[in-house]
């Protein structure tokens, strides 16, 4: 059997975990049981008459590593493989990945409706879109209703995050996706917190999937990466020119990486899940904390509908802290924050290891009070991303500031 067969075999026929361990792998002559790293700028070809074909599209083959590169195609064909996609494309960073399906959807007149829950980065993209002429409008994520009412004749996209950043708010693909279609406009979902190991937003209706691929995808803290998958048609016809011309490009290393961070994912996000829900439900018994948002938790507002379409809760939760004033919250956020011994401070999230961040000041910092309470980011809100730790640590670590 022909080493592309047995890919079509992985893709097609083998249950998910097989594929997250074998899908895409291509061997070289040498027959290596790893996957092959091709760190290379360009390719050689094999005369002018060849060279002439590959750059007129008439000859397969790589040129360019800006545009194209075996270990990267081997990302993108494993990722796809996961998200039930019938193409992926790897770019630099998840914002990278959000900009180039942005700029291949979109032109000058143009109109986007974005849930308000969404990364603060997120945001400013579409903000400093405006100076292209490109109109955002947000609306509440999990309201149909509000969706079907912010669409205009030139709506080009639909954009969400689910569960959101940080409120993990959850939407329903399914009728968001049934209003996207009713209108002709793409559904693109950012499935950053879930992967595809607990949520297949194409399968639930979507037509775009992004990630940042630095997140859960590597797990561990180690590469900054992004994707974005949908049709063959999407990719090559409107987003293949994008990354082409503009070049925000996946390292080969990185997508080394990304691909083997692959192979571990469906257990860790098992992990994660199991590990969140524990301190979730630990941190509603404490007092000081007024809410805990978490999709698992039976008091989340639609923890049934994200029964109905996860796997699992994921690893990221949010809890509010109480205060007679937002400087009182503030202050008791940092104190919690600056009382942490095992969990780091930072905000990046998608690692083995716990990390607390509070949003207000640092994610979604940049925007202003206004928008930050539109969007339900209070000053006594804290985000965790749980690790693999022990649970029982993360508790223990949480309560010397909650004391």
């Amino acid at each position: 059997m022909s080493e592309d067969s047995k890919n079509d075999d992985l893709e097609a026929g083998y249950r998910f975990d097989t594929r997250a361990v074998r899908a895409g792998t291509e061997r070289t002559h040498f027959g290596e049981h790893t996957e092959a790293m091709f760190l290379t700028s360009s390719f050689v070809h094999d005369s002018a008459e060849h060279a002439a074909a590959k750059f007129a599209g008439e000859a397969e083959g790589y040129i360019y590593s800006r545009f194209g590169n075996p270990t990267v195609r081997l990302f993108e064909n494993r990722l796809a493989a996961l998200e039930g996609a019938e193409d992926c494309r790897a770019t630099a960073s998840g914002m990278s990945a959000i900009m180039s399906v942005l700029m291949s959807l979109t032109k000058t007149g143009d109109h986007v409706v974005c849930s308000q829950g969404v990364f603060g980065t997120t945001i400013q993209l579409f903000s400093l879109f405006t100076r292209y002429g490109v109109e955002t409008s947000y609306v509440p994520l999990a309201d149909p209703d509000a969706w079907q009412a912010a669409i205009r004749p030139n709506t080009r996209m639909l954009f969400l995050e689910t569960p959101s950043n940080p409120l993990t708010e959850v939407a329903d693909l399914r009728a968001i996706a049934a209003i996207a279609k009713r209108h002709g406009i793409p559904l693109v979902v950012d499935n950053c917190f879930c992967t595809p190991a607990l949520q297949r937003p194409l399968e639930l209706g979507a037509d775009i999937v992004v990630h940042s691929a630095t997140k859960y995808l590597d797990g561990q803290g180690r590469v900054i990466g992004g994707a974005v998958l949908g049709s063959g048609k999407y990719m090559n016809d409107a987003l293949q020119p994008v990354l082409r011309y503009c070049g925000p490009t996946l390292s080969a290393f990185n997508a080394w990486m990304l691909a083997k961070g692959l192979e571990t994912l469906s257990i860790r996000m098992q992990k994660h899940s199991e590990n969140a829900l524990t301190v979730a439900r630990w941190l509603e018994m404490q007092p000081g904390v007024e809410r805990v948002r978490y999709p698992w938790l039976e008091s989340h507002p639609q923890h049934a509908l994200a029964r109905a379409q996860q796997g699992a809760g994921g690893a990221v939760l949010a809890f509010e802290l109480a205060g007679a004033s937002d400087a009182e919250r503030r202050a008791n956020a940092w104190r919690v924050v600056d009382g942490c011994r095992l969990l780091s401070i930072t905000a990046n999230l998608g690692d083995v290891k716990s990390t607390i961040t509070h949003p207000a000041s640092t994610t979604h910092g940049r925007m202003s009070p206004a928008a930050r309470a539109e969007a339900g980011i209070g000053e006594g809100m804290l985000r965790v991303a749980v690790g693999l730790e022990d649970p029982a640590d993360i508790c223990e670590d949480l309560a010397r500031g909650l004391e």
